[in-house]
């Protein structure tokens, strides 16, 4: 089925990035015979568009940033992977369609280095611009700490729609595959994400960030938890 004859609200939501597509596809065709490879593409579509039908409406589609590559959007599309493919695919597999989707732009951070007082301070003001949308867009309820060059950087999500969405469909599961990425992105620019909960199982998603040679790490150990979430003392 091609995309353009999948039926949804597009003035409400928008349908999953090329990239997402090519990868899910990638995924199914080490699962299947080849001549069955556009029939479960096409149950994963429809899934997809059955999770819209009762899915937010003030998300703003197109315009907003948390709806490209790696969003809101790809993570129900790749929810719609994993309930049409639960029977042979595995958290693994759900976690690196994530990775591929999410990593490519931290690799190409390469040369910041968060242990630098510049860079954690540069990464601050990131945070800070990424408030100032989710403000904008209403989908995500963040809150930034003040900066404090002699502190690690704090922020957290108190509301998050891909947590919401998992919890609305029973899929908290396969939530942590989802959620893991911010690990490895953090790694990729010499810093080291430490959280204790997330949206799925608690009132927030926390993040708190210190270059990865900083002594904080050692008084707070990671973990995986019960439902694969890595985490941290």
């Amino acid at each position: 089925m091609k995309n353009k004859d999948l039926v949804f609200d597009r003035n409400v939501h928008v349908l999953y990035s090329k990239e997402c597509e090519k990868i899910l596809k990638k995924k199914i065709a080490l699962h299947y015979k080849k001549e069955q490879i556009n029939e479960i593409w096409e149950k994963i579509q429809l899934q997809y568009v059955d999770f819209l039908k009762d899915w937010r409406t003030d998300l703003k589609g197109k315009e907003n940033f948390h709806n490209g590559k790696g969003g809101t959007y790809d993570c129900i599309a790749i929810f719609a992977y994993y309930v049409v493919l639960k029977d042979v695919t595995t958290f693994k597999e759900i976690e690196e369609i994530e990775e591929e989707l999410v990593l490519p732009n931290f690799k190409k951070l390469k040369f910041v280095n968060c242990n630098k007082p510049i860079f954690k301070k540069l990464m601050h003001k990131a945070f800070c611009m990424a408030k100032k949308n989710c403000d904008k867009y209403n989908d995500y309820k963040m809150k930034v700490n003040e900066f404090d060059k002699d502190k690690p950087i704090y922020y957290e999500f108190t509301s998050c729609p891909v947590a919401e969405f998992a919890i609305k469909h029973n899929l908290e599961e396969i939530a942590g595959a989802l959620c893991n990425v911010d690990y490895k992105s953090m790694e990729l620019i010499h810093a080291k994400l430490i959280r204790t909960s997330t949206c799925v199982f608690a009132n927030k998603c926390d993040y708190t960030i210190v270059g990865d040679k900083d002594e904080y790490i050692k008084d707070h150990p990671e973990y995986i938890d019960e439902n694969c979430f890595r985490r941290n003392k």
